[in-house]
Protein backbone atom coordinates (compact mmCIF):
# COMPACT_ATOMS: atom_id res chain seq x y z
CA UNK A 1 0.00 0.00 0.00
CA UNK A 2 1.45 3.19 -0.70
CA UNK A 3 0.93 6.07 1.42
CA UNK A 4 -0.60 9.24 0.55
CA UNK A 5 2.12 11.85 -1.20
CA UNK A 6 3.62 15.05 -0.75
CA UNK A 7 4.57 17.82 -2.97
CA UNK A 8 8.03 18.15 -3.05
CA UNK A 9 8.11 21.29 -5.74
CA UNK A 10 5.25 23.02 -7.64
CA UNK A 11 5.12 26.37 -9.79
CA UNK A 12 6.76 24.99 -13.15
CA UNK A 13 5.47 24.59 -17.01
CA UNK A 14 5.84 21.44 -17.57
CA UNK A 15 8.56 18.88 -15.74
CA UNK A 16 9.83 15.93 -17.63
CA UNK A 17 12.56 13.52 -17.06
CA UNK A 18 12.91 13.03 -13.48
CA UNK A 19 16.30 11.65 -12.11
CA UNK A 20 17.79 10.67 -8.82
CA UNK A 21 21.76 11.38 -8.74
CA UNK A 22 24.13 12.28 -6.16
CA UNK A 23 21.77 12.85 -3.23
CA UNK A 24 19.66 15.02 -5.50
CA UNK A 25 16.27 14.61 -7.65
CA UNK A 26 16.88 16.55 -11.47
CA UNK A 27 14.42 17.34 -13.16
CA UNK A 28 13.79 18.84 -16.81
CA UNK A 29 11.24 21.69 -17.86
CA UNK A 30 9.68 21.92 -21.34
CA UNK A 31 9.00 25.09 -21.53
CA UNK A 32 11.01 26.78 -18.95
CA UNK A 33 13.48 25.90 -21.07
CA UNK A 34 16.20 24.72 -18.15
CA UNK A 35 17.25 21.76 -15.95
CA UNK A 36 16.41 21.73 -12.25
CA UNK A 37 17.88 20.34 -9.31
CA UNK A 38 16.13 19.94 -6.35
CA UNK A 39 18.43 18.99 -2.98
CA UNK A 40 16.62 17.73 0.23
CA UNK A 41 15.26 20.34 2.39
CA UNK A 42 16.05 23.04 0.17
CA UNK A 43 14.26 24.52 -3.29
CA UNK A 44 14.40 23.44 -6.88
CA UNK A 45 17.74 25.44 -8.36
CA UNK A 46 18.30 26.04 -11.88
CA UNK A 47 21.59 24.42 -13.67
CA UNK A 48 21.48 24.91 -17.01
CA UNK A 49 19.69 26.74 -19.67
CA UNK A 50 18.34 24.24 -22.66
CA UNK A 51 16.70 27.39 -25.45
CA UNK A 52 15.43 23.73 -27.54
CA UNK A 53 13.88 22.37 -24.64
CA UNK A 54 15.63 20.02 -22.38
CA UNK A 55 14.00 16.29 -22.06
CA UNK A 56 15.70 12.93 -20.98
CA UNK A 57 18.30 13.37 -18.69
CA UNK A 58 21.77 10.65 -17.81
CA UNK A 59 25.01 10.96 -16.74
CA UNK A 60 28.20 9.46 -18.02
CA UNK A 61 30.73 7.67 -16.02
CA UNK A 62 33.29 10.80 -15.76
CA UNK A 63 29.85 12.20 -14.14
CA UNK A 64 28.93 14.48 -17.16
CA UNK A 65 25.28 15.39 -17.55
CA UNK A 66 23.59 14.48 -20.55
CA UNK A 67 20.44 16.45 -21.77
CA UNK A 68 18.78 15.31 -24.30
CA UNK A 69 17.53 18.67 -26.48
CA UNK A 70 13.78 18.03 -28.71
CA UNK A 71 13.72 20.73 -30.99
CA UNK A 72 16.94 20.85 -32.49
CA UNK A 73 17.16 16.85 -31.92
CA UNK A 74 20.87 17.12 -30.23
CA UNK A 75 22.48 15.55 -27.08
CA UNK A 76 24.34 18.10 -25.06
CA UNK A 77 27.05 17.39 -23.02
CA UNK A 78 28.00 19.27 -19.54
CA UNK A 79 30.13 19.18 -17.24
CA UNK A 80 28.86 21.82 -14.52
CA UNK A 81 31.49 24.67 -15.69
CA UNK A 82 28.26 26.76 -17.21
CA UNK A 83 29.20 25.95 -20.97
CA UNK A 84 27.36 23.00 -23.00
CA UNK A 85 29.02 21.09 -25.81
CA UNK A 86 27.45 18.55 -28.24
CA UNK A 87 27.74 15.48 -27.81
CA UNK A 88 25.80 14.24 -30.49
CA UNK A 89 23.44 14.88 -33.50
CA UNK A 90 20.67 12.56 -33.86
CA UNK A 91 18.98 14.41 -36.79
CA UNK A 92 19.82 11.54 -39.34
CA UNK A 93 18.03 8.76 -36.56
CA UNK A 94 15.36 10.67 -35.11
CA UNK A 95 12.60 11.42 -37.66
CA UNK A 96 11.04 13.94 -35.59
CA UNK A 97 12.06 15.88 -32.45
CA UNK A 98 14.11 14.01 -29.45
CA UNK A 99 12.23 12.58 -26.22
CA UNK A 100 13.44 11.04 -23.11
CA UNK A 101 16.80 9.49 -22.78
CA UNK A 102 18.29 6.56 -20.35
CA UNK A 103 22.00 7.04 -20.35
CA UNK A 104 23.38 3.27 -19.01
CA UNK A 105 26.35 2.61 -16.34
CA UNK A 106 28.80 2.45 -20.31
CA UNK A 107 27.85 5.40 -20.92
CA UNK A 108 25.56 4.65 -23.96
CA UNK A 109 22.64 7.02 -24.08
CA UNK A 110 19.42 5.89 -25.48
CA UNK A 111 17.32 8.32 -27.07
CA UNK A 112 13.75 7.82 -28.60
CA UNK A 113 11.32 10.64 -30.14
CA UNK A 114 7.86 11.62 -31.48
CA UNK A 115 8.15 9.58 -34.65
CA UNK A 116 5.36 12.28 -35.91
CA UNK A 117 4.81 15.89 -34.90
CA UNK A 118 2.18 15.50 -32.18
CA UNK A 119 1.39 19.14 -31.05
CA UNK A 120 0.46 20.00 -34.83
CA UNK A 121 -1.68 17.03 -35.40
CA UNK A 122 0.09 14.39 -37.91
CA UNK A 123 -1.01 11.23 -38.06
CA UNK A 124 0.35 8.35 -35.97
CA UNK A 125 3.67 6.96 -37.34
CA UNK A 126 6.49 4.97 -35.92
CA UNK A 127 9.81 6.49 -34.88
CA UNK A 128 13.32 4.74 -34.69
CA UNK A 129 15.45 4.73 -31.27
CA UNK A 130 18.54 6.32 -31.41
CA UNK A 131 22.11 4.55 -29.82
CA UNK A 132 24.36 7.62 -29.16
CA UNK A 133 27.94 4.99 -27.97
CA UNK A 134 30.59 6.79 -25.68
CA UNK A 135 32.83 8.82 -28.18
CA UNK A 136 29.50 10.18 -29.28
CA UNK A 137 28.73 8.39 -32.48
CA UNK A 138 25.24 7.99 -33.54
CA UNK A 139 23.42 4.75 -34.56
CA UNK A 140 19.90 3.33 -35.45
CA UNK A 141 19.16 0.92 -32.37
CA UNK A 142 15.49 0.02 -33.26
CA UNK A 143 12.88 0.54 -35.54
CA UNK A 144 8.74 0.78 -35.78
CA UNK A 145 8.35 2.51 -32.27
CA UNK A 146 5.01 4.12 -31.43
CA UNK A 147 6.37 7.02 -29.45
CA UNK A 148 9.19 5.78 -27.53
CA UNK A 149 9.20 7.08 -24.59
CA UNK A 150 10.66 6.34 -21.14
CA UNK A 151 12.99 3.93 -21.28
CA UNK A 152 14.58 0.89 -18.24
CA UNK A 153 17.21 -1.65 -17.66
CA UNK A 154 16.57 -4.95 -16.24
CA UNK A 155 19.12 -8.11 -16.27
CA UNK A 156 21.86 -6.43 -14.95
CA UNK A 157 21.80 -3.90 -17.71
CA UNK A 158 21.24 -6.73 -20.44
CA UNK A 159 17.68 -5.71 -21.67
CA UNK A 160 16.72 -2.60 -22.33
CA UNK A 161 12.80 -1.68 -21.72
CA UNK A 162 10.66 1.57 -23.98
CA UNK A 163 7.73 2.65 -23.09
CA UNK A 164 5.83 2.94 -25.99
CA UNK A 165 2.58 5.61 -25.65
CA UNK A 166 0.67 4.85 -28.77
CA UNK A 167 0.89 0.81 -28.68
CA UNK A 168 -0.17 0.92 -25.01
CA UNK A 169 3.09 -0.99 -23.71
CA UNK A 170 6.32 -1.82 -22.07
CA UNK A 171 8.57 -3.34 -25.42
CA UNK A 172 11.98 -5.31 -23.89
CA UNK A 173 14.95 -5.65 -26.16
CA UNK A 174 17.73 -7.70 -25.01
CA UNK A 175 21.16 -6.03 -25.64
CA UNK A 176 23.79 -8.02 -27.49
CA UNK A 177 27.52 -7.49 -25.83
CA UNK A 178 28.00 -5.09 -29.41
CA UNK A 179 25.11 -2.99 -28.18
CA UNK A 180 22.90 -4.21 -30.76
CA UNK A 181 18.95 -4.49 -29.67
CA UNK A 182 17.69 -8.40 -30.26
CA UNK A 183 14.67 -10.34 -29.54
CA UNK A 184 11.90 -7.78 -29.28
CA UNK A 185 8.95 -8.46 -27.39
CA UNK A 186 6.17 -6.65 -24.94
CA UNK A 187 7.31 -6.58 -21.42
CA UNK A 188 4.07 -6.02 -20.57
CA UNK A 189 0.67 -4.39 -21.87
CA UNK A 190 -1.12 -1.60 -19.65
CA UNK A 191 -4.84 -1.82 -18.83
CA UNK A 192 -7.34 -0.58 -20.98
CA UNK A 193 -7.31 3.39 -21.01
CA UNK A 194 -3.81 3.43 -19.55
CA UNK A 195 -0.20 4.62 -21.76
CA UNK A 196 3.16 4.52 -20.70
CA UNK A 197 5.32 7.79 -20.23
CA UNK A 198 8.51 8.03 -17.41
CA UNK A 199 8.67 4.82 -16.18
CA UNK A 200 11.13 3.39 -13.29
CA UNK A 201 12.48 -0.12 -12.28
CA UNK A 202 12.76 -1.08 -8.76
CA UNK A 203 15.19 -3.59 -6.94
CA UNK A 204 12.40 -6.27 -7.64
CA UNK A 205 12.89 -5.75 -11.33
CA UNK A 206 8.52 -4.54 -11.38
CA UNK A 207 8.55 -1.08 -13.17
CA UNK A 208 6.27 1.76 -12.56
CA UNK A 209 5.17 3.51 -15.20
CA UNK A 210 3.31 6.96 -15.10
CA UNK A 211 -0.06 7.27 -17.20
CA UNK A 212 -1.03 10.45 -18.11
CA UNK A 213 -4.46 9.42 -19.59
CA UNK A 214 -5.45 8.07 -15.99
CA UNK A 215 -4.05 9.87 -13.83
CA UNK A 216 -2.20 6.93 -12.28
CA UNK A 217 1.56 5.19 -11.63
CA UNK A 218 1.56 1.62 -12.03
CA UNK A 219 3.81 -1.12 -10.67
CA UNK A 220 3.61 -3.81 -12.98
CA UNK A 221 5.17 -7.07 -13.39
CA UNK A 222 6.36 -8.88 -16.64
CA UNK A 223 3.67 -9.35 -18.46
CA UNK A 224 1.00 -6.81 -16.78
CA UNK A 225 0.35 -8.23 -13.59
CA UNK A 226 -0.54 -4.37 -10.95
CA UNK A 227 1.29 -4.80 -8.02
CA UNK A 228 0.33 -1.38 -6.95
CA UNK A 229 -0.97 1.74 -8.61
CA UNK A 230 -1.46 5.50 -7.22
CA UNK A 231 -4.17 7.81 -7.87
CA UNK A 232 -2.45 11.01 -8.62
CA UNK A 233 -5.97 12.73 -9.80
CA UNK A 234 -3.66 14.60 -12.38
CA UNK A 235 -1.66 14.05 -15.78
CA UNK A 236 0.87 11.13 -14.52
CA UNK A 237 4.05 12.20 -16.52
CA UNK A 238 7.21 10.40 -14.97
CA UNK A 239 8.88 9.00 -12.39
CA UNK A 240 11.88 7.97 -10.44
CA UNK A 241 13.10 6.19 -7.23
CA UNK A 242 15.08 7.60 -4.77
CA UNK A 243 15.68 9.46 -1.71
CA UNK A 244 17.51 8.94 0.97
CA UNK A 245 16.87 4.94 1.32
CA UNK A 246 16.10 4.77 -2.29
CA UNK A 247 11.97 4.06 -1.15
CA UNK A 248 10.86 7.83 -2.72
CA UNK A 249 8.90 7.16 -5.75
CA UNK A 250 8.73 10.68 -7.27
CA UNK A 251 6.26 11.88 -9.99
CA UNK A 252 5.84 14.60 -11.83
CA UNK A 253 2.19 16.04 -12.57
CA UNK A 254 0.67 18.13 -14.64
CA UNK A 255 -2.82 19.49 -16.24
CA UNK A 256 -2.18 20.68 -19.62
CA UNK A 257 0.31 20.00 -21.84
CA UNK A 258 0.03 22.71 -24.60
CA UNK A 259 2.79 25.60 -24.22
CA UNK A 260 0.69 28.67 -23.47
CA UNK A 261 -1.55 26.97 -20.83
CA UNK A 262 1.46 25.55 -19.08
CA UNK A 263 3.43 28.54 -18.83
CA UNK A 264 -0.03 30.37 -17.59
CA UNK A 265 -0.68 28.01 -14.61
CA UNK A 266 2.24 27.09 -13.48
CA UNK A 267 0.54 24.03 -11.91
CA UNK A 268 3.23 21.56 -12.73
CA UNK A 269 4.69 20.15 -9.55
CA UNK A 270 6.31 16.69 -8.31
CA UNK A 271 4.60 14.82 -5.83
CA UNK A 272 6.84 12.25 -3.72
CA UNK A 273 5.11 8.76 -2.22
CA UNK A 274 7.27 6.61 0.25
CA UNK A 275 7.24 2.84 -1.57
CA UNK A 276 8.00 -0.64 0.28
CA UNK A 277 10.58 -1.58 -2.17
CA UNK A 278 13.88 0.92 -3.27
CA UNK A 279 15.28 1.38 -6.71
CA UNK A 280 16.97 -1.11 -8.25
CA UNK A 281 21.27 0.01 -8.05
CA UNK A 282 23.18 0.53 -11.63
CA UNK A 283 25.47 -2.24 -12.64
Amino acid sequence: MVVPGKIACDGFAFIEGPRWYCGALWFSDFYDEAVFRLRPGSVAEPVVSIPQRPSGLGWLPNGDLLIASMLDKTVYRYAGNGELACHADVSKVAERRINDMLVDPKGRAWVGNFGFDLPEGDPVAPGTLARVDPDGSVHAAAGDLLFANGMALLAKGHTLVVAETFRGCLTAFDISPTAELYNRRVWAPLPEGAVPDGICVDAEGAIWVASPTTGTVLRLAEGGAILDVIDTGRQAIACALGGQDGRTLFVSTAVATDRETCLAARSARIEAYAVAVPGAVAD
